[in-house]
């Protein structure tokens, strides 16, 4: 990983994280109750974003290729302003660039799904561990880290556009389905 890597991925953690932690922290602006959301949002974030886009990247040196992350500065800068504004997140950070060698259709699907997979295991840890320690903090943040992932993998499985869902709905969609609809289940019920 090179130093432009390191650096897109760090500006995306921080500005996903604050774009979160404006949403949980309520209307207005406080400090007090940013700066915890703000905690959370960063360990949620780190797990969901870093380990989504590294799954990606891990994935497509699997197949032979190359890959790095770049940041989308536009779409960081519209997270923020739509968090603050609408508090709606939108995470649109930037992605996982493949080059090197041609990937088929089916490995850009396995490499697609590999990011919201990554979300879905990690957010029904959370999810899990929240349940089992409903009454504590730890189990606060563990939902709070379970339930952001499971909307990090909701929201890249849409089928649309430049999301990974596009390309995973292209590639195979009954593995589309099987991750897509109990997130949309997960989702409208909690």
């Amino acid at each position: 990983m090179n130093n432009r890597e390191l650096t897109d991925l760090l500006i995306s953690w921080i500005t996903l994280s604050a774009a979160f932690a404006f949403v949980f922290s309520g209307e207005g602006f406080n400090l007090v109750g940013f700066l915890p959301a703000l905690a959370i949002a960063s360990l949620a974030v780190g797990t969901g974003f870093l380990l989504h886009e590294l799954a990606h990247k891990y994935t497509a040196i699997h197949f032979g290729a190359k890959a790095e992350y770049r940041a989308w500065n536009m779409g960081l800068l519209f997270a923020l302003v739509v968090a603050v504004l609408a508090r709606f997140i939108f995470a649109a950070p930037g992605a996982v660039y493949i080059y090197g060698k041609h990937v088929t259709e089916k490995e850009n699907g396995i490499i697609s799904v590999a990011g919201p997979a990554m979300n879905i295991v990690i957010g029904v840890i959370g999810v899990v561990i929240g349940g089992v320690y409903a009454t504590s903090q730890i189990g606060l943040v563990a939902q709070i880290v379970g339930s952001i992932n499971l909307y990090l993998a909701f929201f890249n499985l849409l089928p649309f556009f430049i999301l990974d869902g596009a390309k995973v709905f292209a590639w195979n969609k009954l593995v589309w389905a099987v991750l897509f609809i109990p997130l949309l289940g997960f989702l409208f019920f909690f």
